[in-house]
């Protein structure tokens, strides 16, 4: 059974999402402050976090970067805030995705499941399957979502190891912002191009300077490319 940590300050909203989701066959475990979102993630074994921003003691954002520093385990950020800014840097701190109240909870149930699906290599593939891509200094992994970089593992998350895996497999083909969104993140997405945008510039962070034969490329007006050499 999957364990999903539900942080939000409004105890209406935490059983609300516990309600769909236990519904659904998750198991649910809530917290309703930072403080009590970071002792209940260290003491207990989860598939993911679904993290309000808002937050008594510590704001999400905090709560985020302190997940981060050991795991990277799926996080969906939950917010009524809906600006630029806040989608930017929650998706900068390791967030894998951004969902804007009011939401549809059986929206919001279906991205949860797919994000879990794909974490663990389940679905419409099967998780025996080999799907590995690699280049000069480059090794990406879908079966044990596993980056190595000029033979080093790099931790990533989830989202970031999906879309570079997406573009190395699909060399020198041009994906528009808008296609991405839909095959990496599985269904219409709350979002907008920009999240494309964050997760290319934190994959290029990864991978700056590694090799001349391959590079991520901008396609100007269109969107981006892996392109080999």
């Amino acid at each position: 059974m999957n364990r999903i940590l539900v942080v939000d300050d409004e105890k209406n909203i935490c059983d609300l999402l516990s309600l769909y989701l236990v519904k659904e066959g998750f198991e649910v475990v809530c917290a309703n402050d930072g403080e009590q979102a970071l002792e209940k993630f260290a003491d207990g074994k989860f598939d993911l976090v679904l993290l309000d921003i808002m937050l008594p003691r510590r704001d999400g954002w905090d709560v985020c970067r302190e997940i981060r520093k050991t795991s990277n385990l799926p996080i969906i950020m939950l917010s009524a805030k809906g600006e630029t800014f806040d989608k930017v840097l929650g998706l900068e701190l390791g967030a894998d995705d951004y969902v804007t109240k009011p939401f549809d909870s059986k929206e919001l149930v279906a991205r949860i499941k797919s994000v879990i699906r794909r974490t663990k290599g389940t679905g419409g593939e099967a998780a025996t399957d080999i799907q590995e891509v690699e280049y000069e200094n480059l090794y990406v992994s879908l079966t044990n979502y596993r980056l190595r970089v000029a033979g080093k593992d790099v931790d990533a998350p989830p989202k970031e190891i999906e879309l570079l895996y997406h573009l190395a497999k699909n060399p020198n083909r041009v994906f528009t912002r808008d296609q991405l969104l839909d095959e990496i993140w599985g269904f219409k997405y709350f979002g907008d191009s920009r999240t494309v945008d964050v997760h290319i510039k934190r994959i290029r962070e990864k991978l700056e300077g590694v090799s001349d034969k391959w590079a991520i490329k901008t396609v100007w007006g269109v969107g981006y490319k892996f392109e080999t050499r």
